[in-house]
């Protein structure tokens, strides 16, 4: 069974996974092999005294290994102590306290040993200390009485303790006390105070010290602290100080820096490599002293460098050599600067340049140590041969020492051995165990069989072959079962025995062989490589900018191979989403309802698989109105004239653009408040101009493309003086309302255009182009004055002129006005009609003297209405129809009348107050026109070589009919038209008989009728001719006609054809180009109602079946009634009108009972006799047993005939339902009869696919005929 290995695809995680797979590269257990430690104490081991002591020493090695300890340099006899065991197959020690042991006792160097028959190593000498957490010292401790101003030194002092404890200080209310630039804490733990103020009085300034080893707090004793000062000195203070505190005591004054620590100018720091180098500077001064940190000759180490207690603290982590050097630090105020340098020199314990590696070799092989270590001071390096000085060891021929490098040349198996590197210097030292093992082993391979390793592609692919043997093998990859060995630049071969494949395609994915040979033996291994397809952000989320409460989604639609399973995660900033419902995560979405100013941030969707990783992100940002602006300030405050300014509030991530200003008048209008002006986004102060006597308040509203914010709280109150009124009213009006008057009206001032109290206004008038004097009076709380007993519509001169307690305004200008109208006295003369066209009339006026029309001319109408049409002699009802011409015209142009028609008209003109009287009445005439189409077209009787035409005269001829024009032409089976034949038919004609037609053939026929003046629109209409004298059956829709009214048309038709046909009525205005209206006809009736028509109006109409392609009536063409005074009722929907059908329909089934009993009783009807007299012997029309038809069938998809009151035309007959229907009897052989005078029809049996007629014969139908003519 194969196993799976993913292998991640980042770079930090490849080096990890590399290192992994060469740290693991190990002599396997199985093998003889010197002991190796695995695990060990700390060399500074601090423990805590209250729980058992554990040393580790753990090792391996085969055979495994013995342990034992040396405490203090000698022998640690472990047997001899009972508080002390070594745990099984192990060398930790543990050293039971709990029960009764101290742990000071046992401190002291510890170090482990671990010896098989190859050789033996040793751990690092492991210093073993208990922690300590002792109590302060008793001390008294004075109260501190500080100057307001000065500095002031709090010392901690705290015990010392193993480690050393953590400072910090805290109230009785166990709060850390805030610090701050003034007031912070020292590294030495001491809180240092830049100067005292007086809210620094406090008597629980209290220092802890946290000791974590022992989980304890020690606490100091408060320390009290008392800020006086000069300009607060009283009596109380005075008694606890002396007198010569008290009289040189001096004002508070600002001082320059002074270096509280470190004191002097300079000092010195010597740090360690690798550890945090930590300066710091604290000063004393008035004002609060800034610090500012350099290093001399150099710059401080970039993203290594940090400042701490408000920049007081200089951090540099991970210090090297190089960080050696003067660093400077500046304490600076308004008065002056101290500096102090701090001379750094990093030392540095011993590191690994090289650290010695476990050797294995095979008998007779050559190899080597070496063992580099550096440091400051330069360490020293010393061998150890099994935990022995290698001079005073045993000998070996095969080894040699070269300073930090053992050199072995044709070693033996008795050559295994551990050595000991020791690297020290005064601030440490290094100490490493490496072995020689002397093995002589065929290769193996470690690396389990058929290992799967799954990579994506274009990632860096490693396959795994560790190996084992001596001598070293050399490895060899191969691709595929005969694949040749790999080589070259796309492959990099490691030297623990992984291939790398930096760029993997998928050509790369298959099976990789691993071989493994020395001159002891060979070995190979498979392992399997699959390459997927990397994981796709194909959609990523977008920059949103979301009004607040709105809702904001984030698309993150992904590609990713079939096998690998993704899972996806949002992230707000980089950390989860927060716990709110609002947030919900979709499949491939994330959507946020109701956005608030918090949802703020960047979104990231990051889409994991077991070997990949990719990530998206798009911001987010909650735009809204912006917040009110605040704290408004009135300032200059002048007669008319003030500057107010205002602070802006949020703009909420939407710049403002403009800041509307609104006031208020408190005095004429509270709580009203008006526009004022709007100044530019980046200004907030704005001079506005004030009007007297008004009592001022204004806010300000903030303007973005969100919105506006809600208006600010108002500023104060200003009111302004009094004065005279600077405007008059506007819009002055003299207008009369009766002949003998006239009406001053204006619009009044507002409140704050009053400028004072006691608003009046002068309304002034006098006749105009007459030497009067003007007339004046003085009104208030008005805006409308009436000036009666004036003459009818004569030019006046008006005035109004504002006031008030303080003054008159500046003098109005005049307007001119008119008294009242009347209406006009004559009407106009020499009223002319010139008739242009059928349609279109132009009539011409004197006009009326102006002084006759007592008003303001307004124009004149013409009321002209149709008397008759000329064509038809007959009246209607008169409706008068009125057309306005504004102004003062002397013509107008009367369109859309009708041809041949005799036509009234007056004139009348019109002033403000109405119509003045009509001229005599003006006939004319119109002149003939083109006329409608005919109103209907029937073909019928269709014969072998003939057809007969029906037509009606058109509904409106607009003149006298000079005759028809009938043009027809034959459509074959493809819907081709052939030549076209044109007749003209006399006017008084009505029908027509076209002979010498071709048999079995469909003709169109298109009919239209003329005027003198010409030839009007046409009707359409098809129809075929017979194959021979047999009863038609192809289906036809006839005789369709109309009864309409004013808003409703009652449209009827006949249809011949299968029974069930879904009929349908489409209609449209006549000559219009709009597309029909169709409506559907419920059940198989053979009328329908048209509802909702326009008066007036001519229509077109035609008749159609569902489900037969091209088959529908002909056009019938109809007009709607005129719309009357009061509106026509729907007789189809009276109670009589129903009644009455009700009881004609009863009647009609009474006769038809009789008729049935009749027949019952041995009637015979003409059509019976012929029956009898054409009886075929094949075909018998009736059983003898049960009197119905024998081979008749019952579909209904051949009745011919639709039911009605009358044969039609073409003489077809429809079967009914019964089986005494007098359908289908005979041979073709025409017959009539008539029973009561109540029916008359012909009859033909014969049925043919296409409807045909022909001459009689006596022959009887053939067997396959009469299949054909009841099937």
């Amino acid at each position: 069974m194969m196993k799976k290995l993913s292998i991640p695809t980042s770079k930090t995680s490849l080096v990890l996974f590399l290192c992994q797979i060469i740290s693991a590269l190990d002599v396997p257990l199985d093998l003889s092999q010197p002991p190796t430690i695995t695990q060990q104490s700390p060399k500074d081991y601090i423990v805590d005294p209250r729980e058992n002591i554990v040393i580790q020493c753990e090792a391996k090695g085969k055979p495994p290994p013995s342990f034992s300890w040396t405490r203090n340099g000698t022998h640690f006899d472990i047997d001899k102590d009972a508080q002390v065991t070594m745990k099984p197959n192990s060398g930790t020690l543990v050293i039971n306290i709990m029960n009764g042991g101290k742990a000071e006792a046992y401190e002291g160097v510890y170090q482990c040993t671990a010896r098989n028959e190859r050789g033996a190593a040793i751990s690092n000498n492991i210093v073993i200390r208990p922690s300590r957490s002792p109590l302060w010292t008793k001390e008294k401790l004075e109260p501190n009485h500080v100057r307001e101003g000065d500095s002031l030194v709090l010392h901690c002092r705290p015990p010392v303790g193993l480690p050393p404890p953590i400072i910090f200080w805290m109230d009785n209310a166990f709060q850390r006390l805030p610090q701050s630039e003034r007031v912070s804490q020292g590294l030495n733990g001491d809180l240092y105070f830049s100067n005292v103020q007086p809210e620094d009085t406090r008597e629980d300034y209290i220092c802890y010290a946290r000791f974590n080893h022992t989980q304890t707090i020690q606490q100091k004793q408060p320390i009290s602290v008392k800020v006086f000062s000069m300009d607060s000195l009283n009596d109380t203070i005075a008694a606890n100080l002396s007198d010569t505190d008290i009289y040189g005591a001096k004002p508070v004054t600002e001082r320059q820096p002074v270096l509280l620590t470190p004191t002097g100018s300079t000092s010195t720091k010597v740090e360690l490599r690798g550890n945090v180098l930590l300066l710091e500077c604290i000063a004393a001064g008035l004002p609060t002293p800034v610090i500012r940190w350099i290093k001399e000759g150099g710059e401080l180490p970039a993203n290594r460098t940090f400042f701490e207690n408000f920049k007081k603290t200089l951090k540099i982590i991970d210090v090297s050599e190089a960080d050696s050097g003067n660093y400077k630090c500046t304490a600076r105020n308004t008065l002056g600067s101290v500096h102090h340098v701090i001379s750094v020199t990093v030392k540095a314990a011993p590191y690994w340049i090289t650290a010695p590696r476990n050797l294995v070799l095979s008998p007779g092989e050559d190899g080597t140590l070496i063992c580099r270590a550096n440091g400051n001071p330069k360490p020293s390096i010393s061998w150890l041969a099994n935990g022995v000085p290698i001079a005073i060891a045993p000998e070996d021929p095969s080894r040699k020492v070269d300073g930090d490098t053992i050199i072995f040349s044709h070693v033996q198996e008795r050559s295994s051995s551990v050595y000991q590197c020791n690297a020290s210097n005064e601030y440490g030292y290094l100490l490493a165990n490496a072995f020689v093992n002397v093995l002589a082993e065929p290769p193996r391979i470690l690396t389990p069989a058929n290992k799967l390793y799954q990579v994506i592609a274009d990632s860096p692919a490693l396959l795994d072959c560790a190996y084992f043997g001596s001598p070293k093998p050399e490895i060899e990859w191969f691709k595929g079962v005969k694949g040749s060995i790999l080589r070259g630049n796309e492959y990099v071969f490691h030297d623990n025995g992984t291939l790398e494949i930096p760029v993997a395609q998928k050509n790369s994915a298959g099976t990789y062989t691993c071989v493994a040979r020395n001159e002891l033996g060979k070995i190979q291994n498979e392992v399997h490589l699959e390459i997927k397809d990397p994981t796709m952000i194909i959609k990523q989320p977008e920059y949103k900018v979301i009004q607040r409460y709105g809702q904001a989604s984030f698309e993150c639609i992904i590609k990713h191979d079939s096998t690998l399973l993704p899972t996806v995660t949002w992230l707000k900033d980089n950390d989860e989403l927060p716990d709110d419902e609002r947030f919900l995560v979709g499949k491939d979405n994330l959507t946020i309802m109701n956005v608030t100013d918090k949802d703020d941030g960047t979104y990231t969707c990051i889409v994991n698989t077991t070997l990949d990783s990719v990530s998206a992100s798009a911001v987010l940002t909650v735009v809204a109105r912006p917040n009110p602006p605040f704290d408004l300030e009135l300032t200059g405050q002048l007669e008319r004239s003030i500057e107010l300014s205002w602070i802006p509030g949020d703009e909420n991530n939407s710049p403002i653009t403009n800041f509307v200003i609104e006031y208020e008048d408190a005095l004429h209008e509270p709580g009203v408040w008006h526009y004022q002006t709007e100044v530019p986004g980046t200004q907030t102060t704005v001079q506005l101009k004030l009007s007297p006597y008004v009592n001022y308040s204004f806010r300000v509203i903030a303007v973005n493309k969100i919105g506006r914010s809600q208006p600010s709280e108002p500023s104060e109150q200003y009111l302004t003086k009094s004065a005279s009124p600077d405007e008059n009213p506007a819009n002055v009006q003299g207008i009369g309302s009766e002949p003998d008057n006239l009406v001053i009206t204006w619009e009044p001032l507002k409140g704050f255009q009053s400028n004072g109290p006691g608003l009046q206004y002068k309304v002034s008038w006098r006749q105009k182009d007459v030497d009067d004097e003007w007339t004046s009076v003085i009104v208030a709380n008005v805006s409308k004055y009436i000036v009666s007993g004036t003459p009818t519509f004569v030019p006046y001169e008006v005035k109004v002129q504002a006031l008030n307690d303080l003054g008159y305004a500046p003098e109005p200008s005049e307007v001119i006005g008119h008294s009242g109208e009347d209406l006009p006295m004559v009407a106009p003369g020499n009223v002319q009609v010139h008739v242009i066209n059928s349609t279109l009339a132009k009539v011409h006026w004197d006009p009326v003297p102006l002084k006759t029309v007592r008003g303001h001319l307004q124009g004149y109408k013409i009321y002209y209405w149709k008397v008759q049409s000329l064509s038809r002699r007959s009246r209607r009802h008169v409706e008068k129809k009125i057309l306005t011409f504004r102004g003062n015209k002397t013509f107008g142009m009367l369109p859309g009348l009708e041809p041949y028609s005799s036509y009234k008209l007056n004139v009348r003109v019109v002033n403000g107050k109405g119509e003045g009287p009509a001229s005599p009445d003006k006939v004319f005439k119109t002149p003939e026109g083109v006329p409608s189409s005919p109103s209907f077209l029937k073909i019928t009787n269709p014969t072998l070589d003939s057809l007969t035409l029906e037509w009606g005269s058109p509904t409106h001829p607009n003149g006298v009919l000079t005759s028809y024009t009938l043009k027809f032409q034959p459509i074959n089976n493809t819907h081709e038209l052939g030549p076209l034949v044109e007749i003209r038919i006399p006017a008084n004609e009505s029908s027509l008989i076209l002979k010498n037609l071709n048999y079995s053939t469909r003709y169109k026929f298109y009919f239209n009728a003329q005027t003198s003046v010409g030839s009007g629109s046409q009707i359409t209409e098809e129809a075929v001719t017979i194959m021979d004298e047999v009863q038609p059956l192809y289906p036809r829709i006839r005789n369709v006609s109309t009864a309409a009214a004013e808003t409703y048309a009652n449209i009827s038709w006949e249809y011949e054809g299968p029974d069930h046909a879904n009929f349908y009525v489409e209609y449209g205005v006549a000559g219009s180009k709009e597309d029909w209206k169709k409506e559907i006809v419920n059940g198989s009736r053979s009328f329908f109602v048209l509802k909702g028509l326009t008066p007036g109006t001519a229509y077109k109409v035609r008749v159609g079946a569902e489900g037969l392609s091209g088959f529908r009536s002909a056009e019938d063409v109809f007009e709607t009634g005129p719309a009357m005074a009061s509106r026509q009722v729907d007789i189809a929907t009276q109670g009589w009108f129903i009644g009455l059908m009700c009881a004609v329909a009863l009647l009609i089934l009474i006769l038809l009972i009789v008729c049935f009993i009749r027949r019952n009783k041995g009637g015979k009807y003409p059509v019976k006799e012929k029956e009898d007299a054409h009886a075929d012997p094949e075909i018998q029309p009736m059983k003898e047993d049960d009197g119905t038809f024998g081979e008749y069938s019952d579909a209904e998809d051949h009745k011919p005939l639709k039911k009605g009151s009358r044969t039609p035309s073409d003489r077809t007959v429809k079967k009914e339902d019964s089986d005494d229907s007098l359908v289908d009897y005979g041979e073709g052989v025409n017959g009539q009869f008539n029973e009561d005078g109540s029916f008359i029809g012909q009859y033909s049996g014969k049925k043919e696919k296409e409807p045909a007629e022909g001459n009689e014969s006596s022959e009887a139908p053939s067997p396959v005929n009469a299949m054909n003519s009841f099937v």
